[in-house]
């Protein structure tokens, strides 16, 4: 029990570290989920998406900044899709070749 415990806490903690990067990247900027998994030390960027995706506060904790590696957008962008993350960050003045993040845009 006591590890299950642990576990929930350092999951919490993990959270809370991918949240506060992300509330870094600034208006007009994006960044990857492996250069975030990569500043926290964690083993795959996934585990910051699927934490990414139990966000509840996108105004808070801007997760629509948070792109594939290669500029793609997430499909699975929990507060409207794609289309809806494209719009964010085009209104924010984020550039883009076609429809991927343009290299100009990235903050890291």
């Amino acid at each position: 029990m006591l590890k299950l415990i642990n576990k929930i806490f350092s999951m919490t903690d993990i959270q809370a570290s991918i949240f506060k990067i992300v509330q870094q990247i600034p208006k007009g900027k994006v960044t990857n989920y492996g250069v975030i998994a990569k500043k926290l030390g964690l083993k795959s960027p996934r585990i910051v998406g699927w934490n990414l995706h139990r966000n509840d506060n996108s105004e808070k904790t801007p997760c629509h900044r948070v792109v594939f590696v290669d500029g793609s957008l997430t499909p699975g962008y929990a507060f409207g899709g794609k289309e809806v993350q494209h719009d964010k960050l085009m209104s924010e003045g984020v550039k883009f070749d076609g429809e991927k993040v343009s290299k100009e845009s990235f903050w890291e």
